[in-house]
């Protein structure tokens, strides 16, 4: 342990030497003089017990001991008192032959004085107060020993072997606590190994079973029920929408669409199902070509049926009935672990009613949103989708948050405050700082790699993008972006490979700061990419109609599409297998703060400037499929006011909303804390449903991480308080 603790302070001096905080050293220098343990070496106890025995510091030496006692031999057990008191004896003796060989009597006759009452009652002090009064103690044979040589070597090496696994307890319970907790970590890594593997087998069984394309089995992340409606869908729209086609290169064909499903009856077969949902969704004029698309299972079924006898037909139909139904048990399945927003009929949610959703914080007193807002027609109570198990807060920041963003995996957080601190921490099981991050230069930007998850980007106010690890807790290197735009704004890792986006921006007048609102002139912009590996600079992007600063940046799940939300209003989708803009259109009055991908990636969702939440459709540029009006407190500025008319105002920087799992719901900012609205295909397009709360500050910025069963939601505030905010889905 001694040596441990001797590493760290040597490393604590070269960061304080490296900072310049020459108070602070100067400060450590004298608190590590003054420490009584020493480092928790051995050696230095006992030089500090001679050096106070050398000076004839009997108050020292006796609070010494003290402290000593209190701090170890407390520790220990009973059978180790008597030990404990044969050395205390014994260095209140060497202390008292010291003064005599010194020829200090007066001090030997201060230590009788002052330690009378305590040392009268005692057998083995009985002799020793005629020794002032002897003229040479040193040849009475009762107290000649202890004037030898010898006498006091082995009482220092009997001390020195005393204290030696005393203070190797504490290395000991030290290493005992670090090992396990890295073996939890180690087995909660392999479980969740294996949970990934058995989810990845199971889909991959069904792929197999249904003979998707390579390119699908790669790209789809839903559940095989929709696959045959979206391509039956984009097989037709093909003649009618153009954008499809270009789409159709590198989108998933698996994905969902928001349509009205009818419900699936035991009696019909999956197929039989997937027909009842096109026709629910495809015009009348497409069905007869939808019919001449059917499936090869069909076709195989109608050739074997003119050739093959009858008692063949019959076996074939039982086989192909007990695989209808087995298939269709799994897709019931399926589809209740699926939230019943996509199933539920108009007629039952409020919202076709013409109700008006309240999307002020108000709540009532136990900070549940208003009943009303979740009855279905008729009076009766809707079961909520969530339940909020626990609200945990992580309070290291003191200043207003930034960013706040959980790696891949859910394992840890990365927060960042306007101050440029960075805090990589831990929740589960407990709360923990893994490490914290300083930097001269500003920090405005975060983001976690995707391969190794532990790797972390940060974008600074001067230019440069750090690669930092985590568990390693140093950088990797710097990538120097560009002199001329030196702010990093946002930073998006892609989920394929090793590469990142950057995007760049000059200084504005306000010089950049994050907490000062923006200037109505949007200022200049780079969007460049990345490569991890190699260190170097792939490529510039075009941004059209003029270079212009990129607020937010995010991918889709497999790095084929991003999207950008600018200063200029405007949300521009580029093709990443090609590096071009793909289309672009004007989204807000005033600049996009935010923007993110829908689950099934058909559609895109943005908040902005004049504090609208709008999805749009990316296979037909500029179309609104929903939009709402959120309050001020969710999409900013916020505004801290405190006392003498204080007030603190920051421009949005991170997440001002972050969607479950499912995609079916969005987590969104608030004065008082998060709030948790229901995505519907009616007006409004939003239905609250639950209130986190916890927060005495606006909160600034949000992310919902899914990774485990519970899902946390991180809500993030201005006065440095992060809610962790534990949910249980309720499956309906």
């Amino acid at each position: 342990m001694g040596s441990a603790v001797e590493r760290t302070d040597k490393h604590v001096r070269e960061y304080l030497i490296y900072r310049g905080f020459t108070g602070t050293l100067k400060q450590l220098d004298s608190d590590i003089k003054a420490d009584k343990e020493k480092g928790f070496r051995v050696d230095k106890i006992i030089d500090q017990l001679q050096q106070l025995v050398q000076s004839f510091d009997l108050s020292g030496l006796k609070e010494y001991w003290l402290h000593l006692d209190r701090r170890l031999f407390c520790r220990l057990e009973d059978v180790y008192r008597s030990t404990v008191n044969k050395l205390r004896t014994s260095i209140y003796r060497y202390y008292i032959i010291n003064t005599i060989q010194k020829g200090n009597l007066e001090k030997t006759q201060e230590f009788f004085q002052k330690q009378a009452l305590e040392l009268q009652g005692q057998a083995e002090w009985r002799d020793w107060f005629i020794l002032p009064f002897i003229p040479a103690p040193e040849q009475n044979p009762a107290f000649s020993p202890y004037f030898s040589r010898q006498w006091a070597d082995t009482f220092l090496v009997s001390l020195h072997n005393f204290l030696s696994p005393v203070l190797l307890s504490f290395d000991a319970e030290v290493q005992k606590m670090t090992s396990l907790t890295e073996e939890n970590e180690q087995l909660r890594q392999k479980l969740f190994a294996l949970q990934t593997e058995s989810r990845d087998q199971k889909e991959g069984d069904e792929m197999v079973q249904h003979k998707l394309p390579l390119y699908v089995q790669n790209m789809d992340r839903l559940g095989d029920t929709e696959l045959d409606l979206v391509s039956s869908q984009r097989a037709i729209s093909a003649t009618v929408t153009p954008s499809r086609n270009f789409f159709s290169t590198f989108l998933p064909q698996g994905k969902r669409t928001p349509v009205k499903a009818p419900p699936i009856t035991v009696g019909s077969s999956p197929s039989q199902a997937a027909v009842g949902r096109k026709e629910s969704s495809v015009n009348q004029m497409a069905k007869p070509k939808e019919a001449s698309q059917s499936k090869e299972v069909k076709a195989a079924s109608n050739q074997s049926s003119s050739g093959e006898s009858a008692s063949s037909q019959s076996q074939q139909t039982a086989n192909q009935t007990i695989n209808q139904h087995s298939r269709h048990k799994r897709i019931q399945e399926h589809e209740k672990e699926r939230k019943e927003l996509f199933s539920r009929p108009s007629s039952q949610t409020p919202e076709s009613k013409g109700e008006d959703v309240d999307l002020t914080p108000a709540m009532n007193i136990s900070g549940e949103p208003p009943e009303s807002s979740s009855r279905e027609e008729g009076g009766l109570p809707v079961e909520q989708p969530f339940i909020k198990l626990s609200q945990e807060e992580y309070g290291e920041h003191h200043s207003s948050i930034m960013h706040c963003r959980v790696d891949s995996s859910g394992r840890r957080v990365a927060s960042l405050d306007v101050d440029g601190v960075i805090k990589v921490w831990s929740f589960n099981p407990i709360m923990q700082t893994k490490a914290t991050i300083m930097s001269k230069s500003p920090l405005l930007s975060l983001e976690w790699a995707t391969k190794p998850d532990r790797l972390l980007l940060l974008g600074s106010g001067v230019g440069t993008v750090r690669l930092y690890d985590t568990d390693a807790k140093k950088n990797l290197y710097e990538m120097n972006i560009d002199e001329t735009h030196p702010r990093i704004l946002s930073l998006a890792c892609s989920p394929s490979g090793s590469s990142f986006v950057c995007s760049a921006a000059a200084l504005s007048r306000s010089g950049g700061d994050a907490s000062v609102p923006r200037l109505p002139i949007p200022v200049s912009g780079q969007l460049l990419l990345w490569d991890t590996k190699t260190v170097k600079q792939q490529l510039q992007f075009s941004l059209e109609p003029e270079p212009v600063a990129i607020n937010c940046t995010a991918f889709n799940h497999n790095g084929n599409l991003l999207v950008t939300g600018a200063a200029d209003g405007v949300i521009r989708l580029f093709d990443m297998q090609r590096y071009e803009s793909a289309m672009s259109w004007r989204a807000h009055d005033g600049e996009v703060y935010s923007v993110e991908f829908s689950y099934d990636e058909n559609t895109v969702f943005s908040v902005g400037e004049d504090g609208k939440f709008i999805q749009w459709n990316i296979h037909r540029c500029g179309v609104k499929q929903s939009e709402q009006v959120l309050p001020q407190d969710a999409t900013g500025p916020f505004v801290l006011s405190g006392y003498s008319g204080y007030k603190q105002v920051q421009v949005p920087r991170g997440r001002l909303f972050a969607f479950d799992s499912e995609g079916q719901h969005v987590l969104t900012c608030s004065s008082g804390g998060g709030l948790i609205y229901r995505l519907t295909n009616d007006e409004p397009a939003l239905e609250r449903v639950l209130s986190l709360g916890g927060h005495k500050a606006p909160v600034v910025t949000v992310d919902w991480c899914s990774a485990v069963d519970c899902g946390t939601c991180l809500t993030a505030s201005m006065d440095g308080k992060i809610k962790l905010s534990t949910l249980l889905a309720q499956k309906s």
